[in-house]
């Protein structure tokens, strides 16, 4: 059957149902259908999901150009070039290209070709290894069912905010013009990085956060340096606010926020980013005995707990193990390798953390890049999180600009980098960096990380001079006196 519109047929079986045709599972069917099984995805909206349309493609594409300029004018022979206003309709016109302008025609050709089936409409389970498309049309799966419907946002109670229409991050990366006022409330990445774009597209931005810093899980100097950044830009940060109540008269007119303060700030466009929360509120959870709206928690096989046969998985956001496009995508990989494992009766290595059906690193060894002007990057523990836990640590610290390579990638380069060290093994437990183009220095840390490279043997690791890598021999020689 072709992927573009399998054929209709009273319970058709396969070997793997999957509900959500985003990266997640989109990764999943294709593992399992390398793996021998046959594999059919249901999606009631666009192929390709959240990321493709709504979230990393289209808001990279709008900071890219944010962080290209931002770079060019602290470059001598270019600074005066780069030192101009962005041209809104421009980038406006590449992120919608970038998300192919809201049309899956090229990732419904990838399903096709990869001999994955595609049933479109709302998909819901109905008992076990049952899945009612559209009330209608009935699937049934030899082996398992799939949960891959990510996690939507979701508005706050605050009165007269669902009456206010606000933004959230969907309206955020695709609103088709730029907002002369914005109010973004939230300091997590989705508020950070929209209101690092929008500002400099032009928009008047002011910032509210609930808390006393922007990327809480982060380390504080990570918040710190992106904050002041922004406020260099322009942006109007206020913490330790909150809102009170949000009016809105007349759809598409000026909405005004109301602060726990007393204050009200008058916008064109009103941005919560605050959370998000499971889309399982409409496939049927309660039909095998599960709440409705619920986040699956699921063992590291990403298999759900407590549903009778073992033959449900919930994979990428919809447990609630880590929030990411490439976790989901990594965890696919395992609950995919899990299931064929299954279905031939090979033994799981689940017990063993690092296995192939083991999504270990989801609690060990999460990267993650906050696509800021600096950018923000960290994998693994922060000190606080690895001390919490009961490590004995030692944490340090390099400033970035102090390292040659900074100097030749910026002038006036800011920046720096932590490294949490276990003394006990020796091994790093978690790394963070912030400054310009630092997003590229990550993976080395993750495989040191989720590899537990040893110390003794990373000091062998040579880094490219000069490059701003170097910022790793730095960490390391202060570490050993």
């Amino acid at each position: 059957m072709a992927a573009t519109e399998a054929t209709h047929a009273a319970g058709e079986a396969y070997d793997v149902i999957v509900l959500g045709a985003g990266p997640t599972g989109e990764n999943l069917a294709d593992r399992a259908h390398a793996a021998g099984l046959s594999a059919v995805i249901v999606e009631s909206e666009l192929v390709g999901g959240e990321c493709s349309y709504w979230a990393c493609m289209p808001s990279k594409a709008l900071l890219r150009p944010v962080t290209v300029r931002s770079e060019g004018r602290r470059v001598p022979g270019l600074k005066d070039a780069v030192d101009v206003p962005l041209d809104a309709p421009a980038v406006l016109a590449h992120r919608d290209a970038i998300t192919s302008y809201w049309k899956d025609d090229g990732q419904v050709r990838w399903l096709d070709s990869a001999g994955i089936d595609l049933v479109r409409g709302q998909g819901r389970l109905a008992g076990p290894r049952r899945v009612v498309v559209n009330g209608g049309r009935v699937l049934t799966a030899r082996h398992a069912v799939a949960v891959c419907t990510g996690s939507r946002a979701v508005l706050p109670p605050i009165p007269g905010l669902a009456e206010a229409r606000p933004w959230t991050s969907r309206d955020a990366t695709s609103a088709k013009s730029v907002p002369g006022r914005l109010v973004v409330v939230g300091g997590g990445v989705v508020g950070v990085e929209m209101a690092t774009a929008w500002r400099a597209l032009g928009a008047s931005v002011t910032l509210l956060v609930r808390g006393d810093g922007l990327l809480p899980r982060m380390e504080p100097f990570a918040g710190h340096l992106v904050a002041e950044s922004l406020a260099e830009a322009g942006v109007f940060l206020r913490t330790g606010v909150e809102v009170r109540e949000v009016r809105r008269e007349a759809p598409g007119g000026p909405v005004t926020v109301l602060l726990d303060s007393g204050d009200e700030i008058v916008a064109d466009e009103l941005l919560i980013a605050t959370g998000r929360a499971p889309r399982t509120e409409d496939i049927g959870l309660d039909t095998v005995g599960l709440p409705h709206g619920s986040w699956l928690d699921v063992d590291d096989s990403l298999r759900v707990k407590g549903v009778t046969g073992g033959w449900l998985y919930g994979v990428g956001d919809v447990n609630h193990r880590a929030l990411l496009t490439h976790q989901g995508k990594y965890q696919a990989r395992i609950a995919g390798a899990a299931i064929a494992a299954r279905a031939r009766g090979v033994p799981i290595l689940e017990s063993d953390p690092w296995g192939a059906h083991a999504a270990t690193a989801d609690l060990r060894a999460v990267p993650q890049v906050v696509f800021s002007d600096p950018e923000a990057a960290a994998v693994g523990l922060s000190a606080a999180e690895a001390e919490k836990a009961g490590y004995r640590t030692r944490v340090v610290d390099q400033d970035l600009s102090a390292v040659a390579g900074a100097s030749l990638y910026a002038d006036n380069y800011r920046g720096r980098a932590r490294m949490v060290v276990d003394l006990d093994r020796e091994v790093l437990l978690g790394v963070t960096f912030v400054g310009f183009g630092v997003g590229e220095l990550l993976h080395a840390a993750t495989v040191a990380v989720a590899g537990e490279v040893p110390i003794e043997r990373l000091w062998h690791a040579v880094p490219s001079y000069p490059t701003i890598s170097e910022a790793w021999l730095r960490l390391l020689e202060a570490y050993r006196g």
